[in-house]
């Protein structure tokens, strides 16, 4: 379900005109989280640590009013009640699809369903983009495990309108006796400023506690 936002009510009206106006209205940052218990608890409970943290990002973000606001036409503006995640989805050749998966209220839930569209989508070839996997109601989630980045930037067309926010992992590595991960968040400007990120980030973390 979504509600259109009223734009002349609406404290961000001037801002999302701003920016909406730009060639690249998207910022992103890059912030390393403590995914110590996260990795451990995973493991107990003998789940995908990929799904795991997934699953509380998603909810991380549906935590946050702005992660669920979209763009749907020139100057309209709507909010979703929940978003789910299209993740990118790697095969043995090393290509990659894209995905649908659901959020669920519960983990167990979130986790079944996620391993049953993970399949289908690595029997498929190509980039399996659909009306499903490219509805707007999702974030954009991709991991890089391989390598431990600092920094991140996405191909974008300026021509394709896209207002979903990309969140991306990296590699858990060793910090001290824990471990740590990089996330990083990218988000139309005309939709949330750098103390949304902030609030996304915040509820991650403790939700990864």
């Amino acid at each position: 379900m979504k509600q259109p936002i009223d734009l002349a009510t609406w404290p961000r009206r001037e801002h999302f005109e701003f920016f909406s106006a730009f060639d690249e209205p998207f910022f992103g940052l890059v912030a390393d989280v403590d995914v110590t218990a996260a990795r451990a608890e995973a493991r107990r409970l003998g789940v995908s640590f990929f799904l795991y943290y997934l699953y509380h990002a998603v909810e991380a973000a549906n935590a946050v009013p702005e992660f669920r606001h979209r763009i749907e036409g020139p100057g309209q503006v709507v909010a979703y009640d929940r978003v789910h995640a299209s993740a990118t989805v790697g095969r043995p050749d090393h290509t990659f699809g894209f995905s649908f998966i659901e959020q669920q209220p519960s983990l167990a839930d979130f986790v079944a369903g996620a391993q049953l569209e993970i399949a289908a989508v690595q029997a498929t070839r190509g980039l399996n983009l659909t009306e499903r996997t490219g509805r707007p109601d999702v974030l954009h989630c991709s991991a890089v495990p391989w390598t431990r980045f600092t920094g991140l930037t996405h191909a974008r067309s300026f021509r394709h309108p896209d207002s979903c926010p990309k969140l991306s992992f990296g590699q858990a590595h060793a910090h001290g006796a824990g471990l740590r991960m990089a996330v990083a968040v990218n988000v139309h400007h005309g939709l949330a400023d750098g103390y949304h990120v902030g609030q996304f980030l915040d509820a991650f973390q403790q939700r990864l506690k």
